[in-house]
């Protein structure tokens, strides 16, 4: 059975830094792209940051670009998201998400496995 499970959310103040985690078990996703994606209450999920496989090229909402950082582990079964000065509108449930073929990085319907998500609480 695949499971992706996150963990390091939490509430933080404007201004600060969270982890968040996600762990891939099931399968080896040694050759799956791997993103986070984050879904605010009303709104629809949206595309945060995505990696390849190797974990060399990575991509990023404009939103957040210049203060999230998407890495992976060196097993390649875990991959990270660094947040940095972080905002209220930051606020969401942070979703990660694999697959092993994407042609849109940013389409949310690319991805065929998805954790359960963990909730981030930006105050003012």
């Amino acid at each position: 059975q695949v499971q992706l499970v996150e963990s390091g959310g939490g509430l933080v103040q404007a201004g600060g830094s969270l982890t968040l985690s996600c762990a891939a078990s099931g399968r080896t996703f040694l050759s799956y792209a791997m993103a986070w994606f984050r879904q605010a209450p009303g709104k629809e999920r949206e595309f945060v940051a995505h990696i390849n496989w190797s974990g060399v090229n990575t991509d990023y909402a404009d939103s957040v670009k210049g203060r999230f950082t998407i890495s992976r582990g060196n097993a390649k079964n875990t991959v990270y998201l660094q947040m940095n000065s972080l905002k209220p509108e930051d606020t969401a449930v942070y979703y990660c998400a694999a697959d092993p073929h994407i042609i849109n990085i940013k389409a949310a319907y690319e991805y065929d496995y998805w954790g359960q998500g963990t909730q981030v609480t930006v105050s003012s």
